[in-house]
């Protein structure tokens, strides 16, 4: 059973895994560096914890005390329960689902891992905004994917705002780390896996025409925001493929994107 602190010193340290949690440079260079990531509101602490995570330390406002309390009775860690002003002192905003829980990152596995056992990958270049990584991640839980790829540069899936976006869903789908960039992408190939570059280009396949639900094995490279895959990965694939539009739209913001490109992938795709 945890034990209950209360807490009325914002300087406490014990609350340093709380400090600062709207300087976005600090935190994504020190929670990887510490192991650590932040899992924001009551749904996202159950969906890590029943992923295996295990809970450093929860930092509660007096009211999800009693809400928590299950949680409370099972976790080793010790609890934190402060008052809400003294919360968004200590974190820098306002923490208006009033519970948040400080976990222990798991070792990532290596791509060829994930590969051995996946038909359907999701593979993210410079992909580095928080809410489109989490988005991503949500929609490859809800549609089937397999497995993300992620480039070097790509942000950190488990950073808080990720996490929050995702509804913990990235902590449903397994990822990895390509340590290069684009040469990894051979590893993905050499797997048994189609490469589709997903780009609005004239010259792309229709998402139709290609029909990658009929592929044994598919992987579908995703860009940033904005500047899309690079000419680099472009060269890399296999195909371009591109979702149709109507209406004068020329593209999709990477998250909208990804869904729909998800579901083109994995629709009708026989059970393994």
């Amino acid at each position: 059973m945890a034990e209950l602190i209360t807490i009325t010193d914002p300087d406490d340290p014990r609350l340093r895994d709380y400090t600062g949690l709207t300087d976005v440079e600090l935190r994504r260079r020190r929670e990887p560096a510490e192991g650590l990531f932040i899992a924001e509101g009551e749904k996202v602490i159950r969906r890590a914890r029943q992923a295996g995570y295990e809970m450093r330390s929860m930092l509660l406002s007096a009211k999800w005390v009693d809400v928590m309390r299950d949680v409370i009775d099972e976790v080793p860690a010790p609890v934190y329960a402060i008052q809400p002003d003294l919360a968004e002192r200590v974190t820098g905003y306002h923490v208006h689902r009033g519970a948040l829980a400080s976990m222990q990152r798991k070792p990532l596995p290596e791509a060829g891992e994930l590969l051995a056992g996946a038909r359907r990958v999701a593979v993210m270049e410079s992909v580095n905004d928080h809410t489109n990584i989490g988005a991503i991640f949500r929609s490859a839980a809800a549609l089937g994917m397999d497995a993300v790829l992620l480039s070097p540069d790509c942000a950190d899936p488990l950073y808080r705002r990720s996490v929050k976006v995702s509804m913990g869903a990235v902590f449903s789908v397994p990822y990895a780390r390509l340590d290069t960039w684009p040469r990894g992408l051979e590893a993905v190939r050499e797997a048994g896996f189609r490469l589709l570059a997903l780009t609005p280009a004239e010259q792309a396949t229709s998402m139709d025409e290609a029909a990658p639900h009929r592929l044994d094995r598919v992987a579908l490279m995703l860009g940033a925001e904005g500047d899309g895959l690079s000419t680099q990965a472009l060269r890399a694939a296999d195909e371009w493929v591109r979702i149709p539009m109507a209406h004068g739209v020329d593209s999709l913001n990477v998250g909208a994107a990804a869904a729909v490109a998800f579901y083109a992938v994995t629709a009708g795709r026989p059970e393994a």
